[in-house]
């Protein structure tokens, strides 16, 4: 396809997740310095107007945060930026066109929108991995997005109004046993603050007591949380076991049909609580995106954050299968963590300049420094520059340094603010599961009245 000389370069930026926001954050900071006002243009195309800061969905379900601080509006902080609400269906690379689904669209059965580019960021992020488990689409719980954190705290909550409500043994048993699949950073960390916040709650329901609830975690291999290392994983372990919740290494979930949580040791638990953690994979539009893929479905890029083989298409994050040069092997990718989109956003920016006015592109490096998770109010863990830390220290630690990393002061100055409240004052413990389905008491008192497909 050929391009207009007469127009400004194009820069389409594919996702608004953390290397999205920070690739078109750096860029709006410069370009306009840097290469002269309305010398560039450049779009987002995202299906949420916001991006999430996924470390503070575990505070967000606990409710030590709202849920509407753990995101950033894209709108207000790209306010250089064009942004398109919607999904890419497809990219033709040699015309260099981007096919969107936008939400209106989406909404009206209306045709695709096509948008062209002189300069392609891919980063469309990744989705849940789902395994074919009987039961688990019908009864499985999701924890990746700020709906779902903010759903499964509704749903905890609303398990002990069940417990505390009912005298059939089985009902209770089943509302008070939360089964958490994975021993990831979501899985670990969701659990803790959850099961330290449904213990608090236990004081304000008179018939129940922390002891009767029964959390379990299931892991397929034998440790949890790798990314601290072997000791600080062992700890980890300990610690939890000492809250009396039950860790299950080297074991898998079979079957949750009929709500009963089936595991590969033969035992059952009924369960009305199965949350899914078990690892993400790169969103499954990139097969149609005309982009070299890996065999785990990843951008094949270079050092350079280029997509090999494909001219003016640059990628990172979770979708990525990207070079690790500080890496003593030399096939080691990079891993598909927060720290290092965060990084390669800024480094496909810096890059993109140097196309623009005619420089060299570097290779990105960035040695992993570390990790810090929390487990619960004043618990955590961390290993960061070798150095491991657990406890206070290391839940201080885990908030220093994930409130540094969340973009945009007005954020940072928000979680401040609701953490010193929070500290001042008594745990909300209030579940709203109606803002789920906020039509249905206004349906049932119209009579049960069919509604249309459409507001």
């Amino acid at each position: 396809m050929t391009k207009d000389a007469t127009k400004p370069p194009h820069i389409l930026i594919i996702g608004g997740g953390s290397v999205g926001l920070y690739t078109a954050h750096r860029l709006q900071r410069h370009l306009r310095r840097e290469l002269g006002r309305g010398d560039v243009r450049m779009t987002m195309v995202s299906p949420d107007p916001y991006m999430t800061y996924q470390p503070f969905l575990p505070e967000a379900a606990a409710g030590n945060i709202s849920p509407r601080h753990v995101v950033v509006p894209l709108r207000r902080v790209l306010n250089r930026c064009r942004f398109v609400t919607g999904e890419v269906t497809t990219i033709d690379t040699a015309r260099r066109v981007a096919t969107i689904r936008t939400a209106a669209a989406r909404d009206s059965g209306g045709p695709a929108m096509e948008i062209s580019y002189d300069e392609l960021v891919l980063a469309p992020g990744s989705i849940s991995r789902v395994l074919p488990i009987p039961g688990l689409a019908a009864h499985g719980i999701g924890f990746k997005t700020v709906e779902e954190a903010i759903g499964l705290r509704n749903h905890v909550l609303e398990q002990l109004d069940i417990a505390s409500s009912t005298r059939d043994t089985a009902i209770r048993q089943a509302a008070l046993t939360f089964v958490f699949v994975g021993g990831g950073y979501a899985g670990v960390e969701a659990m803790a603050e959850l099961e330290d916040m449904a213990r608090y709650a236990c004081r304000y329901y008179p018939n129940l007591r922390p002891e009767e609830q029964k959390w379990m975690l299931i892991e397929a291999t034998d440790r949890i949380l790798p990314e601290v290392g072997t000791e600080m994983g062992r700890y980890t372990v300990r610690e939890l076991r000492g809250r009396n919740i039950d860790i299950r290494l080297s074991t898998r979930l079979e079957t949750i049909e009929d709500r009963v949580a089936v595991l590969s040791d033969g035992s059952r638990y009924p369960t009305r609580t199965l949350v899914w953690t078990a690892g993400v994979k790169p969103h499954p539009v990139l097969a149609d995106c005309g982009v070299p893929l890996d065999e785990r479905g990843r951008i094949r890029c270079t050092a350079e954050l280029r997509v090999l083989d494909t001219p003016h298409v640059w990628a990172a994050g979770d979708s990525a299968a990207v070079p690790d040069l500080t890496a003593d092997d030399p096939t080691a990718l990079c891993a598909p963590n927060g720290q290092h989109a965060v990084r390669q956003g800024r480094h496909i920016a810096r890059n993109l300049l140097a196309t623009l006015r005619g420089g060299t592109v570097t290779p990105y490096r960035h040695a992993y420094v570390g990790s810090v998770a929390s487990l619960g109010l004043h618990k955590g863990v961390a290993q960061v520059y070798g150095r491991k830390l657990k406890g206070f220290p290391a839940w201080f630690m885990h908030r220093t340094y994930h409130l540094n990393k969340m973009p945009t002061i007005n954020r940072k100055a928000r979680v401040v603010a609701e953490w010193t409240l929070a500290g001042l004052f008594k745990r909300e413990i209030v579940s709203l599961g109606s803002l789920e389905h906020p039509r249905a008491e206004f349906e049932e008192a119209a009579g049960g009245i069919p509604r249309p497909d459409r507001p």
